[in-house]
Parts: structure tokens; C-alpha cells; sequence
């Protein structure tokens, strides 16, 4: 059995950017399921840095985190890229756009509004005017992301502390004794430490029950993403990400190529998510709603699953029903995002480091992420 002082089961960013955190301050080991990290809501997300999703406090993490983007890793890999990113509304949208451009305000300096033609301008391809596109606001400190690098850079940390990442290693079993959570695998393997952080994404209410622990009542939601040819004549690569002011669609250039998707949110079972027929159909006729371009061809799609709490806000704190067992779930659709602060409140909480002043200036408290604000659901 290999031991340590923190426990962390999920390899994604969550978990892996809280392993690089709390590694310094003890002994840390890392369990993923698969055989590759990052491989399922972390690697399958859009990896884009905005204010134009969550609530409040969501929007205050992710400001949190710019600093950490705007870095490079130790092998001077750049974590981020600027970005545009543009906010589009129809007639009916308008209000919606209004309301998401003063709350984008509190936290961007560089907004713009736009009216149909500085829409088109940008993005020739959208349909303007009528019951098109009137109206748009861009963010011009967004960050294009890349998620690779990130999980590289944190496991890289990890590993410079002294601690362990593990693949392969899905948990079957938790028990508590003798004041340390023991977990075994699937591949009989048992690893033991007085703090176990649920970082396991999709899978943090079955974790939970498997230790005893109450669960929160997390709800899997599926989104699919297709990928089609952009016009031949038009460069995309600079073009910004592009969505709706309501969650009804959003378009970004990916490798030369658009990805576009229809903001669908299926529930379902914790697994490895697949694009259904249908949500793909969804998906090209949200192109063709919302631009001048028709889907003849879909080169790639695919699907994730992004996990949510009751309130939409993610969870950091210790059950308070099992002591040593925390929770780090619920980063829904902003888990890349977030990352840098989420990993520090886990480090604070954790390790008892001072709360980082920027967090609370943004308005992120403890009490905001507490589980104990949820009312747990079987």
C-alpha cells in the first residue's frame, strides 16, 4: 500500500491542478481512472477564457486566474493566448445582451458594442439585420487556452514536489481507518492518506457514496461540438469566439477548421460521452441559423460531459459529514477557467494557507464554495 498525506482521485484539471498546489506542503498522489489525464471534461472542452458564462463568483475566479495564463511554463511553452471574445444578439436577445455586458464590466476594461455591420466585419459570416444579428459586444481580454500545456505544466509540478500521478488506477472501493481514507482500484492496488479530495469530475457523487459520504445531488450534463470547413476564401484563424448572449450557440476557429455548438445540456449517466445523432443535427442547423454558411460536410464531432451543483457555483471544502473527505466538484462548463483559483482555495482550506486577497476583492469567500451550502440529495 503506498501512503501519503493527500489523496486526490480524478486526473483532470481539477485534480491535477490541486495536486500541483498541495504537493509542496506533503506527500501527494494523484488517481486517474484512464489511461491518459485529462481525458474526459478536460480534454474535451473549447479551452476558452471569458467572462461570458457563470455567475458572479464564477466570473470572480476566472479573473483570479488571469494572472496564471498569462505565464509560461518552465520549458517556455505560453499557457494562453489573447483572444477576442464576441457576444452576439438577435432581436430578442437584446435585453439579454445588455445585461451580460454590464455584468462583463466589472471585470474586463476592454469592451466594445457593436452594432449589426461591426458584428459582420468581424465575423463576415453571420447573419445581420432583420431577425439576424443586431447588436454585439466584444471582450478583447479573452484568452484562447491550452489545455495540454496547463495539464503538462501542473503534473510537471506535481511531480518536481516529489509526488506520484497514477493512470490506470479507477477506483472500486473507500474506507475510512484508523484516521486515513484507504482507496482501492479496480487493479487491486490501495493507497492511503489522512485528506481525500473528490476531484473525480462526472463521478464525485459515486466517489462519494462508495466512502460513506453523502452526496450533492451533481447533475452530468452532455454538450456536442461538430467541426466544419470554414469558406475557402476566408482566413478564420484570427477570428474571436462568437456566442450567443442566451446559451443558444457558440462558434470558434479551431486548426484552420470552425467548431461550433448548440449549448445543448442532456443529462446523463457519468461515462465517456458520444455525440448523438440528433445533437449533432442540432448542431449544423444552429450554423445555418446563425450564419451564411451551409454544412455539407461534418469533418469531426464529439461530446463531454461538464457537472454542475444545484446552484451552478463549483464546491471546495471538507464533507461535513466525514472528516478528511473533500469535496472539489461542480466546475461545470469554466473547470479550465477556474483552475488557477479553484487549486488555490484547495491549497487554503487544505494546507491552511492565507486566502488569497484577490479571490476575496473578487468576491469569492469560502462560504460561496462550501458544500455545506448545498443540501445534500440521495
Amino acid at each position: 500500500m503506498k501512503t501519503a498525506d493527500f489523496l486526490i482521485i480524478g486526473g483532470g484539471i481539477a485534480g491535477v491542478s490541486a495536486a500541483a498546489r498541495l504537493a509542496p506542503h506533503g506527500r501527494t498522489l494523484l488517481l486517474e481512472a484512464e489511461s491518459a489525464f485529462g481525458y474526459h471534461s478536460s480534454g474535451r472542452s473549447a479551452t476558452f477564457y471569458h467572462f461570458g458564462i457563470g455567475k458572479s463568483v464564477v466570473r470572480g475566479m476566472t479573473a483570479f486566474s488571469r494572472t496564471h495564463f498569462e505565464t509560461t511554463t518552465a520549458a517556455g511553452v505560453e499557457l494562453s493566448r489573447p483572444s477576442a471574445a464576441l457576444f452576439i444578439a438577435t432581436p430578442g436577445m437584446v435585453d439579454g445582451l445588455d445585461e451580460l455586458e454590464a455584468e462583463m464590466a466589472r471585470y474586463s476594461d476592454r469592451l466594445e458594442r457593436l452594432d449589426a455591420a461591426g458584428v459582420k466585419a468581424i465575423v463576415p459570416i453571420l447573419n445581420t439585420g432583420g431577425d439576424g444579428v443586431v447588436a454585439g459586444v466584444i471582450d478583447r481580454t479573452a484568452r484562447r487556452l491550452d489545455s495540454e500545456a496547463l495539464q503538462q505544466d501542473y503534473r510537471a509540478t506535481l511531480k518536481k514536489a516529489g509526488g506520484e500521478a497514477i493512470p490506470d488506477a479507477r477506483v472500486v472501493a473507500v474506507a475510512r481507518e484508523g484516521g486515513a481514507w484507504t482507496v482501492t482500484t479496480a487493479a487491486g492496488d490501495s493507497y492511503a492518506a489522512p485528506v481525500l479530495i473528490n476531484a473525480a469530475g462526472a463521478w464525485c457523487d459515486e466517489i462519494a457514496r462508495l466512502a460513506g459520504v453523502a452526496p450533492l445531488g451533481l447533475q452530468p450534463l452532455r454538450r456536442t461540438i461538430i467541426v466544419f470547413d470554414a469558406p475557402a476564401e476566408l482566413d478564420v484563424r484570427d477570428w474571436p469566439f462568437t456566442k450567443t448572449a442566451v446559451d443558444d450557440f457558440y462558434m470558434l476557429p479551431e486548426s484552420g477548421r470552425l467548431l461550433a455548438c448548440p449549448v445543448d445540456e442532456v443529462p446523463s449517466d457519468p461515462g465517456d460521452a458520444h455525440p448523438e445523432e440528433y445533437d449533432i443535427a442540432l448542431a449544423a442547423s444552429k450554423v445555418e441559423e446563425y450564419t451564411s454558411v451551409p454544412i455539407r460536410r461534418i469533418s469531426h464531432s464529439w461530446a463531454g460531459l461538464r457537472t454542475f451543483t444545484h446552484d451552478r457555483v463549483p464546491v471546495a471544502g471538507f464533507a461535513p459529514d466525514a472528516s478528511g473527505f473533500f469535496w472539489l466538484a461542480g466546475q461545470g462548463g469554466y473547470g479550465l477557467q477556474t483552475a488557477p483559483a479553484m487549486s488555490a482555495i484547495t491549497e487554503a482550506l487544505i494546507a491552511g494557507t492565507a486566502w488569497p486577497e484577490m479571490l476575496t476583492e473578487w468576491g469569492v469567500t469560502r462560504e460561496a464554495m462550501s458544500p455545506e451550502r448545498l443540501k445534500p440529495r440521495g
